[in-house]
């Protein structure tokens, strides 16, 4: 039997009760912001009236929104659609129409990874942002963390090529094999934890917490390598803050050399420890510098992102920038409730 208009629109009604958080994410963004940027990268699509009309683009994008706020699969997102009512609203499906499934969301996700459009789409949030009042403010404060992807079992042969940057003989002469391969990724080692996949390098503003510049390496690349491709000139205060895994000569001279205040913990070594002096130092310089970690812990608990499903540096670098969009989004309608709330 088919759902009638009134029984849609009653359990509408039950979801609001409830505080269904996808209706305020529909309600304070507008996502036709981003069409322009997205149908690009479909241009060149083959123009064919005969069978189904294509599903709308921004529809899907939307629906890659889902499937990182709930840490999805495209298989799982294919169900949760057809399956939930808060899903089919939010992407302005109709309950008796069809859904996309999860081959059209993976052909959909890899042509934006193909043509880097995630970037381009956090760039275009990024401007509605300073529109709205929310442009960076307070100084910087640069981090970085992991984000793994599923292990390799290669052997120790295939894995000393691959660090060479070659590719194993073994993996071309059988291309589905090599298909599931991830050549890009590497092992690293922090502390007592070993990590495989790559790392997401952030500057997120001291005031909003909006990530702001953002850049995808593979996992051994040191923290502070990146830094002066996440040097933020548009934050009103020319201040880094960081941990002491930025502090070098190298880091200190591109600062000064960008009129860049550094705020850098100091960093103990052996046989020569911090001074009291130094620790307390630290210990102001932190109480800016950790609000970086509030950033990393929402990606982490919330959206899952400390771990993602994907295959080679392109798709990977895709991913990450939508979590870092995601983040951005989940932030703004945060603010945007506390703004709501204070003047109630």
């Amino acid at each position: 039997m088919q759902i009638g208009f009134f029984d849609v629109d009653t359990r509408h009604n039950q979801l609001n009760k409830l505080n269904d958080p996808l209706l305020v994410l529909k309600k304070l963004i507008d996502f036709e912001m981003f069409r322009k940027e997205i149908e690009k990268s479909f241009e060149k699509e083959r123009k064919d009236s005969s069978g189904r009309k294509p599903f709308d683009k921004v529809m899907l994008f939307k629906g890659l929104i889902l499937k990182r706020l709930y840490s999805l699969s495209n298989e799982e997102l294919e169900f949760q659609i057809t399956d939930r009512s808060s899903f089919r609203r939010f992407l302005g499906i109709n309950e008796n129409a069809f859904s996309p499934d999860e081959n059209t969301f993976w052909h959909f996700s890899n042509e934006l990874a193909k043509n880097g459009v995630i970037d381009k789409l956090f760039i275009k949030f990024d401007e509605f942002l300073n529109q709205r009042g929310y442009s960076a403010k307070g100084g910087s404060m640069i981090d970085a963390t992991f984000v793994e992807v599923p292990k390799q079992r290669n052997t120790k042969e295939e894995n000393k090529k691959i660090k060479e940057g070659k590719i194993p003989q073994s993996f071309t002469e059988n291309l589905h094999k090599f298909a599931q391969k991830d050549t890009d990724a590497r092992w690293t080692k922090k502390g007592n934890e070993t990590y495989y996949g790559y790392k997401n390098h952030i500057n997120a503003d001291v005031k909003h917490k909006f990530v702001r510049k953002y850049k995808t390496t593979s996992a051994e690349v040191h923290d502070s390598q990146p830094i002066e491709n996440l040097l933020d000139n548009k934050n009103d205060t020319a201040k880094l803050w960081a941990d002491s895994a930025y502090r070098s000569a190298t880091i200190f001279a591109l600062l000064l050399s960008k009129l860049i205040e550094a705020k850098i913990n100091e960093r103990a070594y052996k046989n020569k420890p911090l001074m009291d002096e130094q620790k307390a130092n630290n210990r102001i310089l932190s109480k800016t510098r950790a609000r970086v970690e509030h950033v990393f812990g929402f990606m982490a608990n919330s959206l899952k992102a400390d771990m993602i499903r994907t295959i080679g540096i392109v798709r990977a670098k895709s991913e990450i920038a939508m979590i870092n969009l995601t983040y951005n989004l989940s932030r703004y309608c945060q603010l945007e409730k506390i703004k709501s709330l204070s003047m109630a």
